[in-house]
């Protein structure tokens, strides 16, 4: 937390228009949340980092119209739209009226987001077109301002270059073909729509109480609160899986036996040492006296609440400190977060 208050208020008076931080719900789903959960823990970790950007001095206003956030889109096509709709109006409210934000731009929520990888399936892969073409449309009628969507052999390997392509295609098909993105909002209005909006709404606000009950997302994570409650959702929808009353298509439905092989990339164990080597090249011919004098200086920074880390960790980057060194400098001050025992 430390860090990123560092990165609002360095960010706030040098680049103002750099986007500070992209607030991540797609490996709470990925680890097995429902939509509802990824929506109410993602905001809730913003609404932390609000929190004690305030704490530490910053006025709201200077660094809430950068915030961004990264979700996750799954089948459940309606589900979907009706998460990111209540997204934007959930956060809209919390500016206004928990954090008293005055500028329009801290209102508006701005997302990123990508296709499920948990979702694809190792069995009959490229059905996995399917699912990302209807993950990446749950996002546009959502409202995303940008989008990733997953290749098709994801679950077996980095993609080949034509299941990138694929993907690719997906997208542009769905901005240039669909006539989705013609208008805002084009689910608004729906009964059904509407209502689902409103119980992710009502349920994420729900989750924000108990949170604060434990005294934010902080003090949640630590009493092992969202962890457990994640943890619940993986294992029940894992049950219905191998029960039958969830069904995946070539997985424990529409099975087929003479599937033929998907041959996925292959990336040759060489690479590692040509990095290896690469890094060693660059240890060789930096100013080692720069680099270690340029770490004291973090790890002094570091342990002073006053001072702010990123200038320098920009000065350790200029003189070829590497991401390892920097990270070892900043434990050696702030100790590694253990997660706690749960059972």
């Amino acid at each position: 937390m430390r860090l990123i208050t560092d990165i609002f208020k360095f960010c706030a008076e040098n680049v103002p228009k750099y986007n500070t931080i992209s607030i991540s719900g797609y490996h709470i789903r990925e680890a097995g949340s429902t939509a509802l959960q990824e929506l109410a823990f993602t905001l809730r970790d913003g609404m932390e980092y609000v929190e004690y950007g305030v704490r530490a001095g910053l006025n709201v206003d200077d660094f809430a119209p950068r915030l961004s956030f990264f979700f996750n889109s799954h089948n459940d096509l309606f589900e979907e739209v009706a998460k990111f709709r209540a997204a934007r109006r959930i956060w809209s409210k919390v500016m206004r009226e928990r954090y008293h934000a005055k500028d329009p731009r801290s209102w508006m929520l701005r997302f990123h987001t990508q296709t499920a990888g948990c979702s694809l399936t190792a069995q009959q892969p490229y059905n996995n077109i399917v699912r990302v073409a209807i993950q990446g449309l749950a996002a546009v009628l959502g409202g995303t301002q940008s989008l990733h969507t997953n290749s098709l052999d994801e679950t077996l390997a980095l993609p080949t270059e034509q299941a990138a392509r694929i993907a690719l295609r997906t997208q542009q098909i769905i901005a240039h073909e669909s006539g989705v993105i013609n208008t805002v909002d084009p689910l608004g209005g729906s009964y059904f729509v509407e209502e689902l909006t409103n119980r992710m709404e009502q349920g994420t606000f729900d989750y924000f109480d108990k949170i604060d009950r434990f005294g934010g997302m902080i003090e949640a994570i630590e009493a092992g609160f969202p962890q457990r409650e994640i943890w619940d959702a993986a294992y029940q929808y894992q049950r219905a899986i191998d029960s039958g009353e969830k069904l995946v298509v070539g997985v424990n439905a529409f099975q087929s036996t003479d599937e033929v092989p998907y041959e996925p990339l292959y990336i040759d164990e060489s690479v590692t040492g040509e990095q290896l080597a690469l890094l060693e090249s660059v240890k060789k011919t930096r100013d080692q006296r720069a680099v270690d004098q340029s770490l004291e200086r973090l790890r002094n920074a570091a342990a002073d609440p006053a001072a702010n880390t990123m200038p320098f960790i920009i000065d350790c980057v200029k003189v070829y400190a590497t991401v390892g060194e920097i990270s070892d400098a900043l434990r050696a001050v702030f100790g590694t977060y253990l997660e706690p025992a749960l059972f």
